[in-house]
């Protein structure tokens, strides 16, 4: 309503992203865990050759593979419709597919819902350029903080656009051509030419820092791996997080024995399940505090967040990011401090619930993840409560 307070319209555009986005997220994210599981049922738990390589066409055996002139072993032939990692691979990549749309889609609605349907186009070029969708050269990997300014910015851009006096006889064109191009335009220039060059400065000095904190306390290491999981969950510093671990991963991978970093993948891994499991939880124990919309993206977050999908906690934190956002922080931090205090090793890179018979001591992985996920719902309900964030419905 255009009596309405800024801070109101704000949350109603960003909600509008996030409604749309939702869809996307639960579709997407449950059909990659049902990949990797029914991956780990044709390929086993190996962390070479098993379900967490789902994503390969040849391990899956979707396609019978012949060795190039290299020696790389790739696909040839039809998909192999009788083998079941054939379909652990399809529904793997069909889930990817609706997650790679979440991001634009999100930054996309929150345009629309500023400038209406002239914003859309500039909003989902924003989106994209975030992400890097279809691997796109000038991908800034802002993530969904950078969509979400993207929007604001693409919808305020059509919106401003669209009260300019012009003559009549371009008026008709101007939803339709004028406003899209123009706002998509200096939408793109400001994403790749302003934002990337300090975020990929931010992203280096990041993982520069973790590098140098690898050989110190493990508990300390948890901490701030923890946070960087849960503050933008998927978005940029999440990712250099992420990256950071499975490139450890990967250069651990010939060392037999014990190794900081498959700790240091242990961490980041329950440390990223734990702020959906938190917020599923907090809308079971205190539904008031919550909308309908979000008790219900609660519970598609139970399966997210157990197949390490730290996305599936982006609906609360984008609606309400001061109270959402600190409080996953807090959970994360904590399970990674008892990860790291542990030492429990893991050596795949992804799969959550799916890929535990790989973790070292999982008793105490799981005690690690269910603790931080009980501190995630108190935290996100005492904000809540404190901070007047109950909602009350009719």
């Amino acid at each position: 309503m255009s009596n309405a307070s800024v801070g109101t319209r704000i949350r109603q555009w960003l909600m509008t992203g996030v409604s749309h986005m939702i869809p996307l997220v639960a579709a997407g994210g449950i059909l990659i865990a049902l990949g990797f599981l029914f991956g780990s049922l044709a390929m086993g738990n190996d962390a070479a050759t098993g379900g967490i390589r789902v994503y390969d066409a040849c391990l899956s055996h979707a396609y019978a593979c012949t060795a190039d002139a290299s020696g790389a072993m790739v696909p040839s032939g039809d998909l192999q419709l009788g083998q079941l990692g054939a379909w652990a691979f399809i529904i793997f990549w069909i889930g990817k597919a609706a997650f790679a749309f979440f991001v634009p889609v999100m930054a996309g609605y929150i345009a629309y819902a500023i400038a209406d349907r002239p914003g859309l186009a500039p909003g989902l070029v924003a989106g994209a350029l975030a992400t890097g969708l279809d691997g796109n050269p000038l991908a800034t990997h802002t993530g969904f903080l950078g969509a979400i300014l993207g929007g604001f910015l693409a919808g305020g851009l059509a919106l401003w656009i669209s009260r300019w006096s012009v003559p009549g006889w371009i008026r008709p064109l101007m939803p339709v051509v004028i406003i899209p191009l123009l706002a998509s335009l200096v939408t793109g220039i400001v994403m790749v030419v302003v934002l990337q060059g300090p975020i990929s400065a931010l992203m280096t000095s990041l993982n520069n820092g973790l590098t140098s904190m690898g050989s110190g306390s493990l508990a300390v290491l948890g901490i701030v791996l923890g946070l960087m999981m849960a503050f933008d969950m998927g978005g940029p510093v999440n990712k250099v997080a992420y990256t950071f671990a499975v490139t450890g991963l990967t250069a651990a991978g010939a060392i037999a024995g014990h190794d900081n970093r498959f700790t240091i993948m242990a961490i980041v891994m329950a440390a990223g399940m734990t702020p959906p499991l938190g917020l599923a939880l907090a809308t079971v124990v205190r539904k008031k505090l919550f909308t309908e919309s979000e008790r219900e993206n609660g519970k598609a977050a139970w399966l997210l967040g157990a197949s390490f999908i730290s996305e599936g906690a982006i609906p609360f934190s984008a609606a309400d990011p001061i109270r959402v956002i600190p409080s996953i922080m807090l959970g994360s931090a904590v399970t990674g401090a008892i990860v790291g205090a542990v030492g429990n090793d893991l050596r795949a890179p992804h799969g959550g619930i799916f890929v535990f018979p790989l973790v070292s001591n999982p008793v105490m992985y799981i005690v690690a993840l269910l603790i931080g996920t009980v501190v995630t719902a108190v935290a996100v309900i005492v904000a809540k409560g404190i901070g007047g964030g109950a909602v009350v419905e009719e």
